[in-house]
């Protein structure tokens, strides 16, 4: 292992070394080029945010925490449009809000108001497809 600095902690926590919870499972030489290749990207995750921080770009923690936040960020609205295509355009029903909340780890309820037109749209636009004909009222709109 590297020298332990910043730039190697940050790394290691951007690229956990996975953990073997059974060694006479079967793809033992599988999990050994897993975590193999995990320990590289974290030499190159290391490398990487030091050459950031000599460039004088960025520090190596408040860069690796705005970029989890805009993965999060994304990731939320991943969730809202595929909350949005569920309900608004499988056919010929939409997938119950239960199954939804299920998998999406919400509430009945936050389902239901976890997406707005714009996800629709968003939807629209990344697959070509038609809403049913109830949508979701749009925000400040009043329920019908």
């Amino acid at each position: 292992m590297g020298r332990r600095d910043i730039f190697s902690d940050v790394a290691a926590i951007l690229h956990p070394v996975p953990q073997q919870s059974d060694p006479d499972q079967e793809d033992h030489e599988g999990f050994l080029a897993w975590r193999e290749e995990v320990a590289h990207d974290q030499e190159r995750t290391a490398e990487s945010l030091r050459l950031a921080w000599d460039e004088g770009e960025q520090d190596p923690l408040i860069g690796a925490l705005a970029a989890a936040r805009r993965a999060k960020e994304e990731a939320e609205q991943q969730i809202r449009e595929l909350l949005a295509y569920g309900r608004e355009f499988v056919q010929p029903r939409p997938y119950t809000l239960g199954d939804l909340a299920a998998a999406a780890g919400m509430s009945i309820s936050g389902v239901r108001t976890a997406y707005g037109h714009r996800d629709v749209d968003s939807v629209v636009e990344a697959t070509g497809a038609k809403p049913r004909e109830w949508r979701v009222p749009d925000e400040g709109e009043a329920p019908k």
